[in-house]
């Protein structure tokens, strides 16, 4: 294509832009005119569905906050040494007296002359709570929440223990240390006991009953033995005793102790008194004995 239908086609389309008109315009303005409609089509062009550009649309997503975690939370217990942020506390003795409320200065005093340190029990009360102890109770302290958080942390294992009623008396007694041992590794264990003929399926629930008491050690109930599959089973599930029911036991020993003692106690004091009697029989013997006897001193 020539320089000149290049040069009619571009003043052509200036035109058409510019919207020509008959009226005689000066070329300076009609070149500024035409620049400002130029850049009001460039920028139609640039926000249509027709442009390249790339408008970033995706909103950075807003970092979520962090929680804030109480500091003592995680924390065991510990000392605070001698630093004692409060003017006034409530202490308490290492024997767990309630000592009152007391100034730093004398509780920093105690410490220094009993040996002993201060732990933080509440800082929510008014004042707050410490008590003094030393440090094999802290220590002991800190084991016992080790514990806790390993008894949280591992879940309860059930192990299962199936056997039918004519087991013989050799191998029931050894599935039960089996049951023992797993008591003692604070796991539950399911029993199950089978019917062995249909017409035996009698009562199966008295006899598992009395087969978990053959068990040496104490044990406890998540349920009750009790008939299943129509009669044709029953099962109970085990678990290790709590400390409640350990403290009861030790207490029913107890209380059947005390009367067999006072009983020995009881027959110890009713022998003495018959030897007492008899030796006073003996010594009224003797006496008359020497008054009618002819002895001369």
């Amino acid at each position: 294509m020539s320089a000149g239908c290049v040069r009619w086609v571009l003043s052509h389309a200036v035109r058409t832009v510019c919207g020509g008109s008959p009226v005689y315009t000066p070329p300076a303005l009609r070149f500024t005119i035409c620049s400002k409609r130029c850049n009001i089509i460039a920028a139609s062009w640039r926000q249509s569905a027709f442009s390249t550009e790339v408008h970033n649309t995706e909103q950075t997503p807003a970092t979520p906050k962090k929680k804030k975690q109480d500091p003592r939370a995680n924390a065991s217990i510990s000392s605070i040494g001698r630093r004692i942020p409060e003017r006034q506390i409530q202490v308490i003795s290492a024997a767990g007296e309630n000592l009152g409320v007391m100034h730093r200065a004398d509780v920093i005093r105690m410490m220094d002359e009993e040996g002993l340190k201060l732990v933080l029990l509440s800082e929510h009360k008014d004042p707050p709570v410490y008590q003094l102890m030393s440090g094999k109770q802290i220590h002991e302290e800190q084991l016992k929440m080790r514990e806790k958080k390993k008894a949280k942390a591992v879940p309860v294992q059930v192990k299962e223990l199936s056997f039918s009623g004519g087991i013989a008396s050799h191998d029931l007694t050894t599935k039960l240390k089996q049951v023992e041992s797993w008591l003692e590794k604070k796991h539950h264990v399911k029993i199950t006991l089978r019917a062995v003929r249909r017409e035996s399926a009698v009562n199966l629930d008295a006899t598992l009953e009395q087969i978990v008491e053959q068990i040496e050690v104490m044990v406890g109930f998540v349920s009750r033995p009790k008939v299943i599959r129509d009669g044709q089973a029953a099962v109970c599930i085990l678990r290790p005793p709590s400390a409640k029911e350990l403290s009861q036991k030790g207490k029913n020993k107890a209380a059947e102790a005390q009367p067999a003692n006072s009983t020995s106690e009881a027959a110890q004091s009713e022998t003495n008194k018959t030897f007492s009697q008899k030796q006073v029989g003996v010594c009224a013997y003797c006496h008359n004995l020497f008054h009618q006897s002819d002895f001369v001193v």
